[in-house]
């Protein structure tokens, strides 16, 4: 990955508190691992900066070189990578995201 590519993707980390890396956007996912990822975010109310890796090559493989993880979407919290979507959906579903969202205190619906 070259330098341009891993300070654009530390940027959108260091910049937001919740960054997903996705597939599409929050309001036209284009797969449904990166839509069920959204809908997590969406019913917990949290706010989160969304990165399109379909609008960019090199930040859709960069992405996947930076965290050592092969697979898209990916989740950053508080600089933080979380995971993809099978690890956030089990945190979901077993209340550990959102205790993640309280101890990195970030606002969400309870």
């Amino acid at each position: 990955m070259d330098e341009a590519t891993k300070n654009l993707i530390q940027d959108h980390i260091d910049n937001n508190e919740v960054c997903l890396f996705m597939k599409g956007t929050p309001d036209a996912p284009q797969c449904g691992f990166s839509m069920a990822v959204t809908n997590m975010l969406k019913l917990l109310e949290v706010n989160f900066h969304s990165v399109n890796v379909l609008e960019d090559q090199n930040i859709r493989e960069g992405i996947k070189v930076y965290s050592d993880w092969p697979t898209i979407p990916q989740l950053y919290i508080k600089k933080e990578f979380v995971g993809g979507c099978d690890i956030v959906k089990e945190m979901y579903e077993n209340g550990e995201l959102k205790k993640v969202f309280e101890e990195k205190g970030i606002n969400f619906k309870n």
